[in-house]
């Protein structure tokens, strides 16, 4: 395997990333910070998008700039610009001094930042074998047309739309203390959706692929990590079933959810609720805060004792997954919640200065390494890492999981949810819901929502399946922050069986 140096974008590396984070670590150092950052980033994203074999649109871009971080006077100052020499990175630096300067009047609590190991000259590329932007677009958009143009074909189906996100991310960074990383991460979303219509009861629907974004290449189109192909074949005679479904009967129910739903409240029930930011009240406007408050830790009963959540910045192909952070701390794995109960957080380096016993290691406690920033224009802030539900070593498949509900449902796929501010009351839906009669699955049924709160809803959790219906599940447009700030995350999770949740029927609830 070629080294990591070898495989980063050619384009980052010719640039003068060393001399240009000099010229601004310099400057700041010669201004007197007691902390300066530097990042150079180089981010490509292409998209395209197809509907009934014929293209909707090709767009590719690339976002290029430099940044400079500081603390100084006890307070954060940055700037960022897009001309790349070493006198607009010493303006930078400056920039920044004076936007400290002015949040030091306004700053009540000094910031901290915990100690970390040096990483010098580092390298780190994400885990993949074909670059995607390596690929010929004609390719691309062919591949995504055979692909609707067949599905279009079928006449369970009206439309088929397709679409193909791709992202190459090649960041450099380096501090005053003598970190320096180049790093490159690939990822891809395929997704396909098709949609029909039944005219006689005046319904219309969608049904769409379950295989979730990656952190993986082109290879991942041609089945490696998921099978395309069952995927897309299944959809027609889905859609069709959905459509003649019967409407769900609203009440408790036992669900069994499959990972490529579970995924999705994980992300808003438990990735959310444990960022120290919000449980602190410091993120707020966007999202909210969290019931899971820092008090609680090691005593709040988040779910029942088979509940083992970990934050993960280090799993294979994850969406989150990365060598160091935008504070240049090298990336780790950590539980959030272990049988059942809050036992940790996800942390930056000023988060974790303030609650060193969140993660001791280092005098001062230690960040678990969930700095990042969406682009050279904007500040990293604390983000989700890859938070996942484990499986039980020796757990059951989904059929035995099935096998032991006698009147409930099987849910599959994610599609629309909401949870308050306080990611403590949600709802969620589904792409499909099949019911389960004895212990077997008898038809899909339809207009289905579960409704619960955080903890009732954990807490009804009696088992979780084994490694082999463990999946990685995940988003690539996670908002947070103001300005608002996407960033990839995965989420990986068995099928679980979960008792008595209330199931609300969605058509009965908007005719109310």
């Amino acid at each position: 395997m070629a080294d990591a140096e070898d495989l980063i974008d050619p384009d980052l590396l010719a640039l003068p990333r060393h001399r240009l984070a000099e010229a601004a670590l310099d400057r700041a150092r010669a201004l007197g910070v007691q902390h300066a950052d530097f990042r150079l980033e180089r981010n490509r994203f292409q998209r395209v998008s197809v509907r009934d074999g014929q293209v909707l649109g090709v767009a590719d871009s690339v976002d290029l700039g430099m940044a400079v971080r500081v603390v100084h006077r006890g307070a954060w100052g940055f700037a960022s610009g897009v001309v790349l020499d070493t006198v607009e990175a010493e303006r930078l630096a400056a920039a920044a001094v004076r936007a400290a300067e002015v949040a030091s009047t306004m700053t009540t609590r000094a910031v901290h930042l915990a100690d970390e190991p040096v990483h010098a000259d580092a390298f780190w590329v994400s885990s993949y074998e074909v670059d995607p932007f390596d690929v010929p677009v004609r390719d691309k958009v062919g591949l995504l047309a055979d692909w609707t143009r067949e599905l279009s074909a079928d006449p369970r189906v009206d439309h088929a739309h397709g679409s193909l996100g791709m992202w190459r991310d090649a960041k450099f960074y380096a501090d005053l203390h003598g970190t320096s990383t180049t790093q490159q991460r690939i990822r891809v979303h395929p997704e396909v959706e098709v949609s029909g219509s039944d005219t006689r009861r005046g319904l219309f629907d969608t049904m769409r692929t379950i295989g979730p974004p990656a952190g993986r290449g082109w290879e991942y189109l041609s089945g490696t990590g998921h099978d395309w192909v069952a995927d897309l074949a299944s959809l027609p005679g889905l859609l069709e079933d959905k459509l003649h479904a019967p409407t769900v009967e609203a009440g408790r129910h036992d669900l069994v959810i499959h990972p490529s739903n579970l995924w999705l409240t994980i992300h808003e029930s438990i990735g959310h609720a444990t960022e120290l930011d919000r449980a602190l009240g410091y993120e707020a406007s966007y999202a909210g805060t969290s019931f899971a408050t820092i008090d609680q830790l090691g005593s709040l009963r988040y779910g029942s004792p088979v509940m083992h959540v970990t934050g993960d910045r280090t799993v294979e192909h994850g969406l989150s997954t990365i060598g160091y952070d935008d504070e240049g701390v090298a990336t780790q794995s950590w539980d959030i919640v272990r049988d059942g109960v809050l036992v940790g957080y996800q942390l930056d380096r000023s988060m974790a200065a303030m609650h060193p016993e969140l993660n001791p290691g280092l005098e001062g406690g230690r960040s678990n390494g969930c700095a990042y920033a969406d682009s050279p224009g904007h500040v990293p802030i604390q983000r989700m890492a890859n938070v996942s539900l484990q499986p039980a070593p020796d757990g059951p498949d989904v059929d035995d999981l099935v096998a032991q509900v006698e009147r409930g449902l099987y849910v599959v796929g994610d599609k629309s949810w909401s949870i308050d501010m306080q990611r403590k009351n949600f709802q969620f839906t589904g792409q499909r819901f099949f019911r389960i009669e004895d212990g077997r699955l008898a038809g899909q049924v339809r207009d289905v929502a579960y409704q619960a709160t955080t903890t009732d809803f954990w807490g009804s959790m009696e088992a979780v399946g084994g490694p082999q219906t463990w999946e990685l599940g995940g988003a690539v447009n996670c908002g947070k922050a103001q300005p608002g700030q996407v960033a990839p995350v995965s989420h990986g999770c068995p099928a679980a069986l979960f008792r008595g949740v209330r199931i609300l029927n969605t058509n009965d609830e908007s005719a109310h």
